[in-house]
């Protein structure tokens, strides 16, 4: 047998042997290391979780982000960075998983059964993911998915179906804490997909070192009927700087955000105000975060980030201004929601389906019943329609394809079963299902979140 070694420090990863592997592999010789280790033992229930817990009302908080690390600028050395190789078309309809895929969801779903499930419910109370949470996510490389090897990741092609599958996986286990695993990757995906040289060579060494930054992508804006294509937030050209006004919502981790990648609208002449990406650290003047807890997704620690003039040099924009970036960034961002919203899904009907052949009524199974049958097939169903889409979308863009009505098709879909099937989660416990005595409850709420939110997390 093949036998994985990592290689520290910076996070390379290596196998021994000396042959190669495929993208996944590199993610899997990781995940070996985790499950071959005792940190899932040690941060089982047994201790206390080590996060403060987060504010749980609206106005807990309201202050000036703190600067975090510096971030070493780095010289121009041209302006394309290095980018992860398209991955190679598996055929048409052959959206099944490889053996290394395969393999890192299952280390990945042993994360989310011992580790995030465990602690789900205490961290929809607090509002705050445990510090033994995040320290398993970062430790078994999630900022790192989209990262290519060449820059100190663990990928050499677009790792889009794998974040697709580790988001599906984790998800599993709670959708909040899942995202507050993921969040920091999203804004290394973004800068090592988009980023020019300097970029990468400035902010790309943080997240391969042994302490990754906490980061968050803010697209999202608290406006009724907010389309994340035309976002109301502006960066504005003045004199050498571009200046940022704009209040983004449900951000997740801001408060402990170091760096933040913000849609904005750029208005200035010639680019008819065109979307942009622009990378903003936290320690920038007018920066300004406030506890924003929802109904749902509550242990990602939703934050509101205001933006009140804050000043960052035009090299900060990352990929192209013309708007192609900014919308392929929204897209990535949907299809990881609706791996998100598949995962949780699948939460719900391993659930309900052995609690409805063991709760009985009228002395027997409520499972004999032919409504309640036809419920949990329906929600098999469209759990898998849910599925195919996802990956289909997620495959094509791996592959560098347009996948505009892909992901238009999974998110309308995943936004509206997904939250049908929490519903009918809830429905199928009855009283047990308003209760937090059962998780489903807590899934029905995160459920409802898919369809409106927007950033936060890439693949």
């Amino acid at each position: 047998m093949l036998q994985l070694k990592i290689l520290r420090p910076g996070g390379r990863h290596g196998i021994a042997g000396g042959e190669s592997r495929d993208p996944i592999g590199y993610a899997v010789a990781a995940m070996n290391k985790l499950a071959q280790s005792d940190l899932l033992d040690r941060v089982g229930l047994r201790r206390q979780a080590e996060q403060t817990v987060f504010t749980v009302t609206r106005g807990g908080f309201r202050t000036a982000t703190t600067a975090g690390r510096v971030f070493a600028k780095a010289g121009r050395r041209g302006k394309s960075g290095r980018r992860a190789a398209t991955a190679r078309s598996r055929g048409a309809f052959d959206l099944t998983p490889t053996e290394d895929e395969q393999m890192l969801v299952d280390v990945v779903t042993e994360l989310a059964t011992e580790v995030l499930r465990p602690a789900a419910a205490y961290a929809d109370v607090a509002c705050a993911a445990p510090g033994h949470v995040l320290e398993a996510a970062n430790e078994i490389g999630l900022p790192l998915l989209g990262v290519p090897e060449a820059l100190g990741g663990i990928s050499e092609e677009r790792a889009v179906m794998a974040g697709t599958l580790v988001a599906e996986a984790l998800a599993k286990g709670d959708l909040g804490l899942a995202v507050a695993g993921i969040a920091p990757g999203a804004v290394a995906t973004a800068i090592a997909t988009w980023g020019t040289d300097a970029q990468q060579q400035t902010y790309l060494p943080a997240f391969t070192g042994s302490e990754p930054p906490t980061a968050a992508l803010a697209l999202t804006e608290p406006r009724p009927l907010y389309d994340a294509l035309a976002p109301q937030t502006t960066a504005t050209r003045d004199g050498d700087d571009l200046v940022l006004d704009g209040v983004k919502s449900m951000v997740p981790r801001g408060a402990d955000a170091e760096l933040f990648v913000v849609g904005a609208r750029l208005a200035e002449p010639g680019t008819d105000g065109a979307n942009v990406l622009v990378i903003v650290e936290s320690g920038a003047s007018g920066l300004s975060v406030e506890a924003d807890p929802a109904m749902g997704v509550r242990a990602a620690s939703l934050t509101t980030l205001t933006l009140e003039g804050v000043r960052v040099p035009p090299g900060n924009i990352l990929g192209a201004v013309d708007g192609t970036t900014y919308a392929e960034c929204v897209r990535l961002s949907r299809i990881a929601w609706c791996a998100l919203s598949v995962g949780v899904g699948q939460a719900v009907l391993d659930y309900v389906t052995p609690y409805v052949k063991e709760r009985e009524a009228f002395g027997e199974p409520i499972a004999h019943r032919q409504s309640v049958a036809f419920m949990v097939a329906n929600i098999a169903i469209e759990l898998q329609a849910m599925r195919l889409l996802t990956w289909k979308a997620a495959s094509r863009a791996a592959a560098g394809k347009d996948v505009s009505r892909d992901v238009a098709l999974a998110r309308k879909l995943c936004g509206d079963k997904g939250m049908q099937i929490g519903l009918d989660g809830v429905q199928l416990l009855g009283g047990h299902g308003f209760v937090k005595e059962h998780p489903v409850e807590r899934w029905y709420r995160d459920l409802r979140a898919i369809s409106i939110m927007e950033g936060g997390v890439l693949v």
